[in-house]
């Protein structure tokens, strides 16, 4: 199929000359065409320019192309989630009550709630209401205008539960539009039974889980949470040396609660990404800023949780590329909403309108090591595109807390029209 898009107020590109995540005042290089127009044929961008130009580049195709008229709209590339835990089963509002009502996050973990509360639920929910269940989120956030989503386990604590989880996200990369990227986080909470014998389960994680993982090929990424009371700095590094060895790339939940070296350490294993940093060290920052180690910050977290926001400005300043994510989960970031994440970006983190539409689309695809294939609208890249009912981007933070997205093609094809999804997923 051939699509058109035409006669936008403004198509924002992205394009840039830099190869890799953007930094500093490259995030701010949104690289706009205005009154401008896209091309597609089959998955694949094929221009973007002037509709004048393009009709002169590319007549052949121009004229058999589906049109869609974009006036008085935007254009932009898909976002891109690479923060969640998507496949969980059960919901924790009550722990939300609880929370308001003065307890804290740890507090409410160390009662039974929190990641235990949610492992008990995932390891009784079947292979097929996982799958169910995750579907309709992913419904939700193709409505919202994400194309490209990360998803962790680490709610099963033993292998046939993370197993089932990383099975789930596989099934859904096959039959869901959105493409959904798969990372094993069977080292997101110490089980209740290793309680005291916290390095006995890190050597199961390495001797047992990462080498089925990596057999099956489940996951592409290896996450950590390094954090007091859950995993050390030591500890996590053995995770993720030993994933490293078996070929899935590391990443880490660092520094989210207390300062805990988890900055440094991802500066220093080479990880992708370090995740939430509320409360990363002076140092941490540059040491990620020195190894190019992507800053996913995650300030629904924050928000929802009534936490110090993570110093989103700073980092950036300091050369620190930038992504930011939902970290949709079920107890600390319930939220299925990447534009009103990108509004709480804007408001509390000190980051610009336009470095929160780079730290959602090519920063984020670098994240999870999808940079040189989405986040801009290139020739070659893949054809994922939103359209978006504003008359110019300062209107889609301006305008919070609403879902602008009109439009959305994935690879190529329509997937939701007039914000109306249409159900017609690769395999149903």
């Amino acid at each position: 199929m051939t699509i058109l898009i035409k006669n936008a107020n403004e198509v924002i590109t992205l394009k840039s000359a830099v190869q890799g995540p953007r930094t500093k005042e490259q995030m701010r290089d949104i690289a706009i065409v205005e009154n401008g127009s896209v091309l597609m044929e089959g998955n694949s961008i094929i221009a973007v320019g002037s509709l004048t130009q393009l009709k002169a580049d590319f007549p052949d195709l121009v004229k058999v192309a589906e049109v869609i008229d974009a006036s008085g709209k935007i254009v932009m590339p898909g976002l891109v989630d690479c923060h969640t835990h998507l496949v969980h089963g059960g919901t924790r509002e009550q722990e939300f009550n609880m929370r308001l009502n003065g307890a804290t996050y740890m507090e409410i973990m160390n009662a039974g709630g929190g990641i235990h509360a949610t492992t008990k639920r995932t390891r009784e929910t079947s292979f097929g209401d996982l799958y169910v269940k995750t579907m309709n989120h992913l419904d939700v956030f193709l409505k919202h205008g994400v194309t490209t989503v990360e998803a962790k386990s680490g709610y099963g604590l033993d292998w046939e539960t993370e197993k089932k989880q990383l099975e789930v996200t596989k099934e859904l990369q096959a039959t869901h539009d959105i493409d959904v990227v798969s990372t094993f986080m069977g080292a997101h909470a110490v089980p209740r039974d290793y309680k005291g014998r916290e390095d006995e389960f890190v050597d199961l994680v390495i001797h047992d889980m990462l080498p089925k993982v990596a057999e099956l090929n489940l996951a592409e990424f290896n996450d950590v949470f390094c954090e007091k009371g859950v995993f050390t700095p030591e500890q996590s590094r053995r995770i993720l040396e030993a994933g490293k060895a078996l070929g899935l790339t590391p990443k880490i939940h660092a520094d989210e609660i207390e300062p805990y070296e988890g900055a440094e350490l991802a500066a220093e294993v080479g990880a992708i990404s370090a995740e939430h940093l509320l409360v990363a060290s002076d140092e941490g920052i540059q040491k990620m800023a020195e190894a190019g180690t992507i800053a996913v910050l995650l300030p629904g977290t924050a928000f929802f949780l009534r936490a110090p926001f993570a110093r989103g400005r700073l980092m950036i300043d300091e050369g620190v590329p930038v992504a930011i994510s939902t970290d949709f989960n079920p107890g600390s970031s319930p939220t299925l909403s990447l534009p009103f994440i990108m509004n709480l970006a804007c408001m509390h983190m000190g980051m610009t309108l336009e470095e929160v539409l780079t730290a959602t689309t090519v920063n984020a695809a670098y994240a999870i090591n999808r940079g040189h294939q989405i986040g801009s609208l290139e020739a070659g890249k893949q054809a994922d595109v939103i359209i978006l009912d504003v008359a110019n981007y300062k209107q889609l933070q301006y305008f919070y807390g609403m879902n602008h997205t009109n439009t959305v093609i994935k690879n190529g094809r329509v997937v939701v029209q007039d914000g109306i999804l249409l159900k017609n997923q690769l395999v149903n």
